[in-house]
């Protein structure tokens, strides 16, 4: 299987055929031979089908031009410069697809919120919005859109129980709100090569007693981390000193991703439940049965600033400190993300699989002469709080957003671009392209069981049942803008050693009710909008929570090192396959 690597100079040939004029048959079918080629889950003879349904259905829409927007990853810059003009040559719809830092996508769907006025016709926005969407109702719910009001311009096709990721963009009405569009996880990622290696793992299991392997638990992480830091690797031809933890610690707004991200989970935070805990999801916010929020502190319910939430920064502090490269305390995310390439670093509890296709490039350290990576990806470990049927970790989930103060017109057409770049057709190419998988059936594709052993484990996660663990922020969280930018503000005071871990926490719990408190005064979100709990101590939350057969808060563990377990790499790959 060979991939077509497409430039912005095919996206210009395209155009320059004529769009839009060249709506028709003859533009789709040269997009399939250029572009597409076997790329698909979809026969020819489908694809065809699926791109004369696309005609047809713009034909009231040609000649318009409509804007949409999206932060600049490598899936999304495919879809603006390749997708979007071949898409304005096959329909006559002219799109402009508009790449920004996921901040200003934020800032720019708050404002059309705020005003009424249109900004853009599509929005691909964080799933992490499904509780904001759903509270505030200015979002178009799709499940109503595609019965109603969209349903001419909805594709027969589509196929929506072949998306991966839709219980992610459901709310509790049972509304679909979202459609992905691209999916990446965050994994504990590890030196292959070197846990592989006989003296290695000889000395390992000599001073620990226990046999290396990919961590079950954050004791045995620990361990690992500080097995291989300072460490001479030179005997398997790496650095003379090398690293057993990477992280970034640096007073910034990428620092809340970090967090909010799931971190709080894999220790144990909240309750069990997936997608996410209720009714304490990992962010510490607890609802109650009618879904309305009615606290983050312990005080209400909560768990932000609980054991296992302190226990989790805790930890992080402590490996960013003894066991990273100095510099990554005063890192941000995008400066920290190539940093494991560089050959130095001997695993990762906490690495987003968007980094893959950078990790394998011809010619890093950590990258063989045959073109397969010297490191895999694997299921992240969990704190000594975490109990089977928790979340495990977190899933990136940008997906398609029809705002309500979008024209009806505008909204279709955007709808049609959207459908246009996750169907059959495009899916499998595109996801060559990005590694951010939205469909079950391209994630099965032939093409990728070839691939798979140059993306370290990738293909494996994505294929296994273990995949359901890693999920996006929950409903729980009412307003995602106000709530995250609170984060990083509160852990940076940690990071910084301004503040303990108990002191930050409890100070972004009680920021967090400012928040809620001021949404309950406002009623702007009506009868799902936060309700503030009456305040207890954490041993009558606790026992409120046992006696209703749920987790959160917990009350300490005494010993927060419990006996550590690894897993052998490849038996846990075949137990996946079995």
């Amino acid at each position: 299987m060979k991939l077509r690597h497409t430039s912005t100079a095919m996206a210009l040939a395209l155009l320059a055929y004529g769009a839009p004029a060249w709506a028709d048959m003859d533009a789709a079918k040269k997009f399939l031979d250029t572009e597409i080629g076997d790329l698909s889950t979809l026969s020819r003879a489908d694809q065809e089908k699926e791109m004369q349904w696309f005609i047809d259905a713009a034909k009231p829409f040609q000649g318009m031009e409509i804007h949409v927007v999206s932060e600049s990853l490598t899936t999304h810059k495919y879809e603006s410069e390749v997708l979007a003009p071949a898409f304005s040559a096959i329909t006559g719809i002219k799109v402009v697809h508009d790449l920004i830092q996921e901040g200003d996508v934020v800032e720019k769907i708050q404002t059309q919120m705020q005003s009424g006025e249109n900004i853009y016709d599509g929005y691909i926005n964080d799933s992490d919005f499904i509780g904001t969407h759903w509270r505030y109702g200015q979002v178009r719910n799709l499940t109503d859109w595609m019965a109603d009001e969209g349903k001419d311009v909805t594709n027969p096709g589509l196929d929506l129980n072949d998306f991966i990721g839709l219980s992610f963009t459901t709310a509790p009405d049972g509304k679909l709100y979202q459609m992905p569009d691209q999916q990446f996880a965050n994994l504990y990622w590890f030196r292959y090569d070197w846990f592989n290696d006989e003296k290695t793992k000889a000395d390992f299991k000599a001073k620990y007693g226990y046999d290396l392997g990919v961590p079950v638990n954050w004791s045995a992480y620990e361990d690992i981390a500080q097995f291989f830091t300072g460490r001479d690797m030179s005997y398997v031809g790496g650095p003379a000193k090398v690293y057993g933890n990477m992280d970034y610690g640096k007073k910034d707004p990428s620092l809340g991703w970090r967090f909010t991200d799931a971190w709080l989970s894999m220790a144990g935070n909240g309750d069990k439940g997936l997608p996410n805990g209720k009714p304490v999801d990992e962010w510490g916010i607890r609802v109650d049965d009618k879904d309305r929020p009615i606290g983050s502190c312990v005080a209400r319910g909560g768990d932000t600033n609980g054991p296992a939430a302190v226990y989790a920064i805790t930890k992080y502090l402590d490996w960013l400190k003894n066991y990273a490269p100095p510099a990554a305390e005063g890192m941000t995310f995008g400066e920290a993300g190539p940093v494991p390439a560089q050959g130095e670093i001997a695993q990762q509890a906490f690495w987003y699989t968007a980094f893959t296709a950078d990790m394998v490039k011809d010619g890093l350290p950590v990258v063989n002469a045959d073109g397969t990576p010297k490191w895999r990806m694997a299921p992240s470990p969990h704190g000594v709080y975490w109990q089977d049927g928790m979340k495990l970790g977190y899933q990136d989930v940008g997906s398609w957003t029809l705002m309500k103060s979008t024209p009806v017109d505008r909204a279709k057409a955007a709808w049609l671009y959207a459908q246009f770049v996750d169907s059959k057709t495009v899916d499998v190419k595109k996801s060559h392209v990005g590694l951010t998988f939205i469909r079950q059936s391209t994630i099965m594709d032939k093409s990728f069981t070839e691939r798979a052993p140059k993306l370290g484990g990738l293909i494996e996660f994505y294929r296994s049942p273990a995949r359901v663990q890693w999920t996006p922020t929950g409903t729980n969280v009412p307003d995602y803008p106000k709530l995250a930018q609170l984060w990083w503000q509160n852990i940076g005071d940690a990071s910084s050693g301004a503040k303990t871990p108990q002191e930050a926490m409890d100070a972004l719990c009680a920021d967090q009710e400012k928040v809620l408190a001021r949404l309950e005064k406002s009623g702007v979100q009506g009868d799902i909008g936060p309700k503030l709990a009456e305040e207890h101590d954490l041993a009558w939350w606790n026992k409120y929570a046992v006696d209703h057969g749920w987790v959160a808060p917990q009350l300490p563990i005494a010993n927060e090192k419990d006996k550590p377990i690894t897993v052998n790499y490849d038996e846990l790959i075949k137990s996946w396959q079995n």
